[in-house]
């Protein structure tokens, strides 16, 4: 697995696989154990998928059957929006340690810039059904953060679903740079502008919904990308799927995506991306699809001051 450079000199594999829906019972420990045998070493998992115990109980079989080390693996969770408060942070960590049975995280990230009321359930809503956000500063959850790395819970820390402004306030405090802004990427979403800027932070991107959800993209009836004529027009060129091409462009564009599939079959058509490579003109035709279409709005967030959304990127 070919990897990039954190900016703490980490390895960070440059495709990984996404867990999130991998709620069925056996689903995320077999998805976990199916991709490692394929030669995926990059899991990104999170508190709010409740599938942890799952996704640590198929790396720990895999490590027990000697296919792989735990240093091998690259694994993400993400702290969730109601444990923003920074004494609740650590605690978080630790639970989705305990959850996962491991010693460390490779990467944890705040899941998103706002906060939740804290307690037991991870969606609290008022009597309206409305969820209910609170005033704790994502500034303050970041130096909780750091306490992460220093206890020797997390190597990294980073940021997912974060807008340029809210990351600038971030680098204000910190004494450790965000390594990874984990966001939305895919032909129709292409976030131009926010790597850019990442990139002169030199903080690493990671894109979820690389394929672009292609169940739920409906914009003045344009095609899903990978129904997109233009990218089946470049798959048969390079005799590759469309799944395929957009991968290999999201890495070209300068991120790592991390598809999620459960079928085993996809999970190694995504795996088998190294043996291509895209010319600038394909490149520059699947730049030319963007439409500045958002798949994941997170619209429970909508109103609240650290919404992220409320500016173009």
């Amino acid at each position: 697995m070919k990897t990039v450079k954190l900016n703490n000199n980490r390895l960070f594999p440059v495709l990984g696989v996404g867990t999130l829906f991998a709620t069925k019972a056996g689903e995320a420990e077999q998805l976990v154990k199916d991709a490692i045998d394929i030669g995926y070493r990059h899991i990104d998992t999170a508190m709010i998928y409740q599938n942890e115990k799952e996704v640590g109980a198929g790396i720990r079989a895999k490590i027990a059957e000697g296919v792989v080390k735990r240093e091998d693996i690259f694994l993400t969770s993400k702290l969730w929006c109601t444990y923003h408060k920074p004494e609740h942070v650590v605690p978080a960590c630790k639970k989705s340690l305990s959850d996962l049975g491991l010693d460390y995280l490779d990467l944890y990230l705040i899941h998103w810039p706002v906060a939740f009321k804290e307690g037991d359930d991870l969606w609290p809503k008022d009597t309206n059904g409305k969820v209910i956000c609170t005033d704790v500063d994502y500034v303050e959850t970041w130096k909780a953060m750091e306490q992460c790395v220093k206890l020797g819970l997390a190597k990294s820390i980073g940021i997912s679903n974060f807008n340029t402004q809210q990351i600038k306030r971030v680098l204000e405090v910190a004494t450790i740079t965000p390594a990874v802004n984990q966001i939305e990427c895919h032909p129709y979403f292409n976030q131009s502008k926010l790597i850019a800027f990442c990139k002169e932070q030199k903080i690493t991107i990671t894109a979820y919904s690389p394929l672009g959800s292609p169940n739920s993209i409906a914009k003045d009836d344009a095609p899903a990308p990978l129904r997109d004529p233009k990218l089946h027009k470049i798959a048969k060129k390079y005799k590759k799927s469309m799944a395929q091409v957009i991968l290999r462009y999201l890495i070209q564009h300068g991120t790592v995506p991390i598809p999620k599939s459960s079928n085993k079959k996809r999970l190694q058509e995504n795996f088998d991306i190294f043996d291509f490579e895209l010319s600038s003109a394909d490149v520059a035709t699947i730049d030319g699809l963007d439409r500045n279409f958002r798949v994941c709005a997170f619209s429970e967030g909508i109103g609240d001051k650290n919404y992220p959304f409320s500016i173009e990127y």
